[in-house]
């Protein structure tokens, strides 16, 4: 059964939102604002499955990967860039408001390259059953990545957001396993394999993610890290190899099974190296990396200055390491014991007056309350579940002059901008497009203290 249905406007999710004859709301994906479709019957979740398009948009376009529709990966390939541009700003102010978000201004929007973007993927590792394409035989090897809203295994032959460098390597990775035994023995091992280039693109690490009983036959790994480098591509090192525990549950343990090479990578950024250790988080958008890290350490093209800066869910010191030439002090606080390893390192080497706290922002900032610390300013880069009420409240009571707030999730950055509000004005908010042919949204917002 199906049913014509007409897209009303694009959601936080990659759907577009349409209503039935009968007033309920369904959920089709791939569909852009304005266009007619046929779909399926919407499931539990009111979500239908696009079957065709009747009256297309002036702005769709053929997407250029094929894969995309049956992979889960891109949402918005079927749209030109300006039109995702322009539905990612429509959705973020619809979200400012349904918060209560007051005197938002006009966000500024900031991109790049929309394709070949990302710095690191992840590619699970399965055995095909043979009869897909002329290239398969029963129980070859394949990398891909989950179907659309499932976790069914999708075997695929490019990946066009990827770094060019990072797919050659993931076909270098199947051909050596097919003519070295030791590669094909941690491939099988595998669950999924993760590639991360450096800024050159010419540097690579690679990690096997493998179930945690996996033995570290001796020398195996050494042995297959020198062969994957004779299968890499031209001009490519790659710099270190590793398998680690992955738990089919809850995902990476943390243990390294065994390791060949260094166990890290540097990234250049700006004139700043980062030394990011293998498990370490690192934004992946390789051409807006610069952009970002101005925007949170510059004012109007000028460094932001004081004399005590916080940079909370601080990684590997992105802002850190920046701030610390215009700040006399630094306190940076990360969770993540890899990641704190790396920017006491790193904040060591600045010269700097700085502190760096292994703990969750919320323990360090009810600590910080009871110690009546203010700093100039505050920097946070949360993951997708925000900073959070308590910890916003906690904020308030603090009273720093400035914040600059980080996002990857816009629902959440509303919700924590409202608990600001009565606090704090937005002087302002910047979109930056790290995630192109996806619904996700990167902001920046730069909140100034109440008089």
């Amino acid at each position: 059964m199906s049913e014509t249905l007409h897209i009303d406007r694009a959601l936080y999710s990659g759907n577009g939102l349409a209503h039935t004859d009968r007033g309920g709301a369904v959920l089709v994906p791939f569909t852009l604002p304005g266009e007619t479709v046929e779909a399926s019957n919407p499931n539990a979740s009111n979500e239908a499955q696009l079957l065709c398009v009747l009256t297309p948009s002036p702005e769709r376009v053929p997407p250029p990967c094929p894969h995309f529709g049956s992979c889960g990966g891109c949402h918005y390939q079927m749209a030109n860039y300006p039109e995702q541009l322009r539905l990612k700003q429509s959705i973020f102010a619809e979200l400012l408001k349904g918060a209560g978000v007051e005197a938002a201004p006009e966000p500024s929007m900031h991109t790049a390259e929309p394709w070949g973007y990302r710095n690191r993927i992840r590619l699970r590792v399965a055995r095909t059953l043979g009869g897909g394409d002329d290239t398969d035989t029963e129980g070859s090897l394949r990398l891909g990545y989950n179907r659309h809203a499932t976790t069914d295994f999708l075997p695929i032959t490019t990946c066009l957001i990827a770094a060019p460098v990072l797919w050659s390597t993931a076909k270098s990775l199947l051909a050596a396993a097919a003519e070295d035994r030791d590669v094909a023995y941690w491939l099988n091992a595998t669950a999924e394999v993760e590639l991360f280039c450096d800024h050159t693109m010419k540097r690579i690490q690679v990690t096997f993610f493998c179930a945690p009983r996996t033995k570290a036959i001796f020398g195996s790994l050494d042995r297959a890290a020198i062969t994957l480098q004779a299968y890499a591509p031209q001009g490519v090192l790659i710099t270190a190899t590793a398998a680690a525990a992955f738990d089919p549950r809850t995902g990476p343990t943390g243990r390294i099974i065994a390791e060949a090479g260094a166990p890290g990578l540097n990234y250049r950024v700006l004139d700043e190296t980062y030394w990011v250790t293998r498990g370490g988080f690192f934004q992946t958008n390789r051409f807006l990396l610069e952009t970002l890290v101005e925007l949170v350490c510059n004012d109007d093209d000028h460094p932001r200055t004081g004399t005590l800066a916080w940079d909370l869910f601080a990684g590997v010191g992105l802002f850190s390491r920046v701030l610390a030439r215009s700040f006399s002090e630094i306190t940076a606080v990360e969770a993540n014991p890899t990641a704190v390893a790396d920017l006491r390192s790193a904040l060591t080497k600045t010269g700097s007056a700085s502190t760096v706290h292994e703990s969750t922002t919320l323990d360090f900032l009810h600590r910080a309350v009871l110690d009546r610390d203010r700093p100039d300013l505050i920097v946070l880069d949360p993951p997708r579940a925000g900073v959070g009420l308590e910890a916003c409240e906690l904020l308030n009571s603090i009273a720093a002059p400035s914040i600059v707030y980080v996002s990857c999730d816009p629902t959440t950055l509303a919700r924590d901008l409202s608990v600001f509000q009565p606090f704090y004005n937005i002087r302002a908010l910047h979109l930056v497009d790290l995630f192109p042919q996806t619904f996700h949204l990167e902001t920046v917002a730069i909140l100034q203290r109440r008089n």
